[in-house]
């Protein structure tokens, strides 16, 4: 009879809800969630993780751009930021996530008491095929909606994206994309744009050949060596955020609060099928 190689150590389940495009909840992300719904307040909330101030309005922007409805409700105010609260939605959420976690728990429990007879082979080819069925990408903007217009051209398709009932992303992809996609009215898809070609506006006349015009309220403003990063907050609980020089950022005079658009031109958006 083999003999059974000890259990030195036992694994803690930590449950992560990942999506074709990289992680979407975690223990750190929800561990935010529940501090936003004890402290009411993103600072407070970033301080019990911990995380950054920046890295924790990062995830929270995130969440709420990839879930069926926001998960986190802010209001501005001053330097940093005004109240933050949870949604009811945002409850259910961390709710649901808890108890997976206690499931995963059990039945991780059951399964660390049979690999110690496993062929550690087996172990190493199983954890490589993890790896490579992950997606990541390094775009700032992630969109997650449905296809809600198709415009057939020669030689490109213009996509129309319904992300919520306030706002609506338009693509350009070659046919050739349009086809290995399948792309048909009702569609999961995730839009993908680079804060780099976000531009902001401030000026409510303004003329611009680009189509996505997605007008919203300053929430975050991150200072860096070189660059800014301003974050919009747009109706319905999204945001997107823009890469701006100093300079830009003080011609343009925005601060929390200031009322803006981010602009960005349709073929700047890459699409990516859900399922």
């Amino acid at each position: 009879m083999p003999s059974r190689r000890p259990l030195r150590h036992k694994p803690s389940a930590r449950l992560a809800v990942d999506t074709e495009f990289g992680a979407f909840l975690g223990d750190t992300r929800i561990k935010l969630l529940e501090a936003i719904d004890r402290y009411g307040s993103i600072t407070q909330a970033a301080r019990a993780v911990p995380l950054s101030y920046k890295a924790a309005w990062d995830a929270v922007d995130a969440m709420n751009n990839l879930a069926e409805q926001p998960l986190v409700e802010r209001s501005v105010g001053g330097r940093h930021g005004g109240g933050t609260n949870l949604t009811d939605y945002g409850r259910r959420l961390v709710n649901v996530y808890r108890a997976m976690e206690g499931e995963y728990q059990t039945a991780l429990d059951h399964l660390w008491q049979r690999i110690a007879d496993a062929d550690s082979g087996e172990v190493a080819d199983f954890q490589m095929m993890l790896r490579r069925m992950s997606l990541r990408t390094s775009a700032r903007n992630q969109f997650a909606g449905t296809v809600s217009g198709l415009r057939e051209g020669e030689v490109s398709f213009e996509v129309r994206l319904r992300l919520d009932a306030d706002n609506e992303l338009a693509a350009v992809i070659t046919r050739e994309a349009a086809e290995t996609l399948g792309l048909a009215i009702g569609v999961e898809m995730l839009a993908l744009v680079n804060a780099n070609n976000v531009l902001i506006s401030t000026d409510e006349n303004l003329r611009m050949t680009a189509r996505n015009q997605l007008w919203g309220e300053v929430a975050n403003i991150h200072k860096g060596q070189v660059d800014c990063e301003v974050t919009l907050a747009l109706p319905g609980g999204r945001s997107v955020t823009a890469v701006l020089t100093e300079e830009s950022l003080g011609a343009l005079g925005l601060e929390l609060g200031s009322r803006a658009c981010a602009v960005f031109k349709a073929p700047t958006v890459m699409l990516i099928r859900l399922g």
